[in-house]
């Protein structure tokens, strides 16, 4: 890296690190609201996320994400579809595979929640020209795999004592 970038390659990623920090933490204010562990309100939010994607995911697929073994995935999937926030639905040809869906009072509740951020970072998004948030997007794609790519990547030796 140039000398002249580092500050501003700096800022960016400090800048990166409390956008993610700010992100936990409506998580976890999110779960609060909700009456769950952050870990249950972390997964509501990953199920809810793909399917407005139009990628429902799978228990399996919830665990990979939010670093749970088969079995704590399980206990949690348990836990929310007894509270009523999640369904299990099996929507493939194969129907051994289960689907996550949220219920519509989840929709509702989740929506009151985020809803007001959503509105203040729309308004923020809509400062920008399309051509520089494609660029900006570019770049968080570029940031994710790089940081993907760190985290399948051996890690190094732990420190002697």
């Amino acid at each position: 890296m140039s000398e002249p970038m580092q500050p501003q390659h700096e800022r960016l990623a400090e800048s990166l690190r409390s956008y993610g920090a700010n992100y936990r933490e409506f998580s976890r204010r999110f779960a609060a609201w909700l009456g769950l562990h952050s870990t249950d309100a972390e997964a509501l939010i990953e199920i809810l996320n793909a399917e407005e994607r139009g990628a429902a995911l799978t228990p399996a697929r919830l665990g990979e994400r939010i670093s749970l073994t088969s079995g704590a995935t399980t206990a949690l999937v348990n836990r929310l579809e007894q509270a009523g926030h999640v369904l299990r639905t099996r929507e493939h040809t194969d129907r051994r595979l289960v689907t996550l869906r949220s219920s519509t009072h989840i929709h509702r509740l989740a929506d009151e929640f985020f809803g007001p951020l959503g509105t203040r970072v729309g308004r923020v998004m809509s400062q920008y020209p399309p051509e520089l948030l494609k660029q900006f997007e570019s770049l968080l794609g570029e940031l994710r795999g790089a940081m993907e790519d760190q985290l399948n990547a051996p890690a190094p030796e732990p420190p002697t004592r």
